[in-house]
C-alpha cells in the first residue's frame, strides 16, 4: 500500500500517524474542583484513565500477511490502564500512544 493511501484511509492527527496497532489518545482533564466546590491540590487529583481516540494506525499484520484493524475509531471514548503508554507532545500538548490490546474498553452511547 502506498503511504498516501494509508494516510487517506487512517486519520492522521496534526501530521502524526500511528503505525501498526497503535492508538493515539488525549486523556480527559482531571477534576480540579469537587462537586461541593472545594479546590483539589494537584497531588490529590487521581490519574485520569479515560481518553478520546485522536488517531489510529492501520492495524497489526498476522502470519498470513492480512491486516487486523484496530478495535477503536477516532472520536471514541476509551478506558486506559493505570500504567503504560508513551507520552507524545504535539503542538505543546500531551497525548499518549497505546497498543490496541492495552486499551481496556470503550464507552458506548
Amino acid at each position: 500500500m502506498h503511504s498516501d493511501c494509508i494516510q487517506d484511509k487512517y486519520e492522521a492527527f496534526r501530521k502524526f500517524l500511528p503505525l501498526f496497532d497503535r492508538v493515539l489518545v488525549e486523556r480527559f482533564t482531571a477534576e480540579t474542583v469537587t462537586k461541593g466546590g472545594i479546590m483539589l491540590p494537584e497531588k490529590s487529583q487521581g490519574k485520569v484513565l479515560q481518553a478520546t481516540v485522536v488517531a489510529v494506525g492501520p492495524g497489526s499484520v498476522n502470519q498470513k500477511g492480512e491486516i487486523h484493524p484496530v478495535s477503536v475509531k477516532v472520536g471514541e471514548k476509551v478506558l486506559l490502564p493505570e500504567y503504560g503508554g508513551t507520552k507524545v507532545v504535539l503542538d505543546d500538548k500531551d497525548y499518549f500512544l497505546f497498543r490496541d490490546a492495552d486499551i481496556l474498553g470503550k464507552y458506548v452511547e
